[in-house]
């Protein structure tokens, strides 16, 4: 259990104006209270462990606290962060979980080589999606556990966009997000039933919000992957090739409206009048040119639908006071460049962290009802294949799938090492 001492010694050192040293020395407070709480228990449990292996456990141990670039910037702003940029809890409880994953203080799972003897310490991780590491973890489980949906058809890929003007509705109150869900859920099935009012045909489509532009600035819309086609009441599939974008832009900026309005109350009601002399085709909606075949679909929804604000790769540099990132902005795909105060860049990123348990992803239609008639339908990844690809997802075969190394292999006798209980 953690010393509550030591939290307040921890969080005291935040104030040093030397930032290099304040890390320096939070790694050696974090080293000698782990090995305070853990010595008794690894020398009871394993007595003929030799000196060696605390040595090389003790270089594990720093190679593990070093920071990603992430961690280094919140970690030097978090007074300010908590005293001038006032976050939500979620905000707070998020940036938290991020400064301390992989913090051997908060514990972690021993490992040892029952051949050698030699010690290796994983720390625990915080698994928020803010988190680059455990969010991108996140996102491949997300992915992965979406590709299961998808029936064995093309499939569309259309984004929902909003008017500019209306976003800071969005952000000052975050359950207005709910109307983009309904109202992008309204158009479509509309769309599909206009086709045959008689048979009443269902597609199966998965939204996606994303809050977040290129360049981190707050832009919701919607990311959604439609079934090219659509089931009836008596289990006939009708092929779709043809969707009425027209009918879109123009339903869904009508439904969006209305929606906001029952939310808002009539103080809306001249935005509601600006926004349809301003948008007299409706709101844009965007339609990727390339179709998302079934052999693809895993592939497609990784790229486009479980990606995280932003990756660690984008940022370029961070020198204490600013931080430089890139992007290749969506209109003329040109290279932008960025540098921007270390505040400004943490005000961008933590906006869109969501608030606890929002749903961020959301299933309709035949991907979200769950009738007999349905499970006869041909998925785009058979049910076989599901044990295999989710064995990617686990801890030691996503560290070999993406970096190339077994972290259970002992790297001084090349066996397999054994959890310490």
């Amino acid at each position: 259990m953690k010393n509550k001492n030591f939290g307040r010694k921890r969080q005291a050192i935040y104030i040093l104006s030397n930032r290099k040293s304040t890390r320096i020395i939070k790694t050696l407070m974090d080293f000698f209270f782990f090995i305070k709480v853990k010595i008794k228990m690894v020398c009871f449990s394993v007595p003929s462990l030799i000196l060696e292996g605390w040595v090389s456990f003790f270089v594990f141990f720093l190679h593990n606290r070093i920071m990603n670039i992430l961690q280094e910037i919140f970690t030097d702003h978090y007074e300010e962060i908590k005293y001038t940029l006032h976050p939500r809890p979620a905000e707070m409880e998020n940036i938290d979980k991020m400064i301390n994953c992989g913090d051997p203080s908060f514990g972690g799972a021993m490992y040892f080589c029952p051949h050698c003897e030699h010690l290796k310490f994983v720390p625990f991780r915080c698994h928020s999606r803010f988190c680059p590491t455990c969010g991108n973890k996140y996102s491949m489980e997300r992915t992965t556990s979406m590709s299961f949906k998808p029936v064995n058809v093309t499939h569309r890929h259309c984004v929902f966009t909003i008017d500019q003007n209306l976003r800071h509705f969005f952000l000052e109150d975050r359950s207005l997000l709910n109307c983009l869900f309904s109202s992008v859920r309204s158009v479509i099935l509309r769309m599909f039933h206009k086709m045959n009012k008689a048979q009443k045909f269902t597609p199966g489509f998965i939204s996606v919000l994303h809050t977040f532009g290129l360049d981190l600035k707050w832009n919701p819309h919607i990311h959604c992957l439609i079934s090219e086609g659509g089931l009836s009441d008596d289990n006939f599939w009708r092929k779709v090739t043809h969707f009425n974008y027209t009918f879109l832009r123009n339903s869904f900026c009508t439904a969006l409206l209305n929606e906001l309005h029952s939310k808002l109350g009539n103080s809306f009601k001249s935005m509601k009048s600006f926004i349809y002399k301003h948008c007299k085709n409706g709101f844009y909606i965007y339609a990727k040119p390339n179709l998302c075949d079934p052999k693809t679909v895993s592939k497609y929804i990784g790229r486009y639908l479980g990606r995280p604000v932003i990756a660690t790769s984008r940022i370029d540099s961070y020198d204490g006071d600013t931080v430089t990132f890139h992007y290749n902005r969506h209109e003329d795909n040109k290279y932008v460049v960025e540098k921007i105060p270390a505040l400004d860049f943490i005000s961008r990123l933590i906006q869109h962290i969501p608030e606890t348990q929002f749903k961020m992803i959301r299933y309709y239609g035949i991907y979200a009802r769950h009738r007999e008639n349905d499970k006869l339908l041909f998925r785009a990844i058979s049910k076989e294949a599901h044990p295999f690809l989710l064995s990617f997802n686990k801890w030691r075969s996503s560290i070999i799938s993406s970096f190339g190394y077994d972290p259970l292999k002992c790297p001084h006798c090349g066996k397999t090492m054994m959890l310490l209980l």
